[in-house]
Formats: C-alpha cells, sequence, structure tokens
C-alpha cells in the first residue's frame, strides 16, 4: 500500500504514563516503555515526562533498542501570553528535537484549553474570538520559520478542549496560516471523539499532513462523556480512547488516503489509557498486529 521505505511506525509514552496525570503509570519506567515498545514492533516514539532529556543519554538508551524519537508536544500560548514568552520555549524545544533527529514539531494551543481541567469537554470548549485566531494564526507562521531554520516542520495538533477541536475549527487555522510554515498533524480519535469526518479532514488537507496520530475510541464511553458531562481527563480515565483496532474506526480507508497521496512521515499509536486497567504492551502488540494487517506496513 505505502511506497517502500515512506512511513515510519511509532507509538506514543502515554500509554505508559500519562503526562497530564501522571498518577497513571507511575510505576513504569522508562526503560520498560521504550523497550516494550521496541518488542512490540515499533522503531520510533514520541518524548514522555520520564525521558531523560540529555540528548546523549536519551539516543543512547534509543539506539541499542533500535528506536529513534519522532517528535514531542510543544503547549503554546499564542492568544493569551506575549509571543516572546513561547517563542523562548519553543527555540529551546526544536533545539533538543533536532539534536535527536526529528523532523516534525508537535504544537498545540493551549491558551484557554480546558483539556486539563475539571470541566465538562463538550460543554465548556473554548472559542476563539477575532483576535484570537490573528495572534494565533500570525504566531504559528513565526514559529513555523523557527522551525525552518532546523529544516524542520511546525505540525499542528487539533485537541479536544483546545480551540482548534473540530473541522471547521481546522478549516479556519489552515486558510490563515501560511502553508509554507504551518502543517497539519492529523488525529482520528480527537476528530471521531468530537463528532467530525476524519476523512473529509484527511482528504482537504491532505497535503498539509506531515505527522499523523492513530488513536481509536470507544463509542460508548464518548456517549457517557457526553450524557455526563464528563471532563477530558475522566474521559481517559473512563477509557474513551484505545489503539486501533480496539475501537469502532475503520482504518482501511484512511491509511489508503495516505498512501495513494504519497504520505511520508510517521504513523504514531497514541491512546491515552489508564495502565493499570489497559496493558500498555498487550495493546502495542495489538496495535502492530492491526496496522501490519490493515496497511500492510
Amino acid at each position: 500500500m505505502f511506497k517502500q521505505d515512506t512511513v515510519k511506525l511509532g507509538i506514543a509514552p502515554i500509554a505508559w504514563t500519562n503526562d497530564d496525570m501522571p498518577e497513571l503509570g507511575k510505576e513504569n519506567t522508562f526503560e520498560q516503555c521504550i523497550s516494550e515498545m521496541a518488542l512490540a514492533g515499533f522503531t520510533g516514539t514520541e518524548v514522555g515526562n520520564k525521558y531523560p532529556r540529555d540528548t546523549k543519554v536519551l539516543h543512547s538508551a534509543l539506539e541499542i533498542r533500535n528506536m529513534e524519537i519522532a517528535s514531542a508536544w510543544f503547549s503554546a500560548f499564542l492568544t493569551t501570553k506575549p509571543f516572546e514568552e513561547t517563542a523562548e520555549a519553543f527555540i529551546k524545544h526544536r533545539d533538543f528535537l533536532y539534536e535527536m533527529g526529528a523532523k516534525v514539531i508537535v504544537v498545540s494551543e493551549q491558551g484557554h484549553s480546558i483539556q486539563g481541567l475539571d470541566v465538562p469537554v463538550f460543554e465548556e470548549k473554548t472559542h476563539f474570538n477575532g483576535e484570537e485566531w490573528q495572534k494565533l494564526a500570525l504566531g504559528l507562521d513565526k514559529l513555523g520559520a523557527l522551525a525552518n531554520e532546523k529544516g524542520m516542520k511546525l505540525v499542528y495538533h487539533h485537541h479536544m478542549g483546545t480551540g482548534v477541536q473540530t473541522e471547521k475549527e481546522i478549516d479556519q487555522l489552515m486558510e490563515l496560516t501560511d502553508p509554507n510554515f504551518v502543517y497539519l498533524l492529523f488525529d482520528t480519535g480527537h476528530l471521531e471523539f468530537s463528532g467530525d469526518d476524519f476523512l473529509s479532514v484527511l482528504k482537504k488537507h491532505i497535503g498539509r499532513i506531515k505527522h499523523v496520530h492513530l488513536k481509536d475510541i470507544r463509542p460508548k464511553v464518548v456517549k457517557k462523556v457526553k450524557e455526563g458531562k464528563l471532563s477530558f481527563l475522566q474521559a481517559v480515565k473512563e477509557g474513551a480512547f484505545t489503539v486501533p483496532g480496539d475501537g469502532c474506526i475503520d482504518f482501511a480507508p484512511v491509511f489508503k488516503l495516505l498512501a495513494e497521496n504519497d504520505y511520508e512521515g510517521w504513523l504514531v499509536v497514541e491512546a491515552e489509557q489508564d495502565p493499570a486497567k489497559a496493558n500498555p504492551f498487550e495493546y502495542a502488540v495489538k496495535a502492530r498486529k492491526y496496522i501490519r494487517e490493515t496497511a500492510q506496513v
């Protein structure tokens, strides 16, 4: 399906230890995490809160497991703080990822975000006003130019509980930003959770999609989140997300569209669950098997 050597398979450490709720998986070590990733058949990882920040130490730990860094999350506050604050932090983040050999930088705007708050994720979702959209777009263009200085790409992560969650909001962001500096991270799970058409987003913005998160959902849990007015973090604890092949999403059309449009880059399994309820290694193996059978990679 995919042309040879065009895609790499990674998995996020959030299934082992949750960055937003470190009590989930606190017993799981960095070494266990990356060892189980490699054993499950993945060659890449994003960066979690237990990963060493000394690039030599991190390189060494990954190299002996035939693993590499795909990217890492960066929180921007372009709508609520002076640009210089975000830019300073972004440059440090960029340089760390550059030293680790990553080609993309995952950015999500956290100004007014409720993803980490104990409020209903659907009812209390933020909506940017015109001025905030302009600040966000201009700031992302500038950050994208900083990424470009190192031959890297900024990929924007649409996310539940933030100002860029829905298909309409993604469309607006893509329209307002420079296609030479701002690209898109495509996440199936967040769009399905939001109630949006992920295939529509994929088709419209395929030319700007430079990073992919493969995330599945459990519809019964999402229904519970809506009816019970639960927060995003409560949704995670309840098991709203899972790995490809374990939820409701058929990824075959996703892989087909990506392959037909010569997608090159990472396919990263990301499913934040409570590791006490969903053994990370077992679910990683399940995801790898599903991808092998569905995408032939």
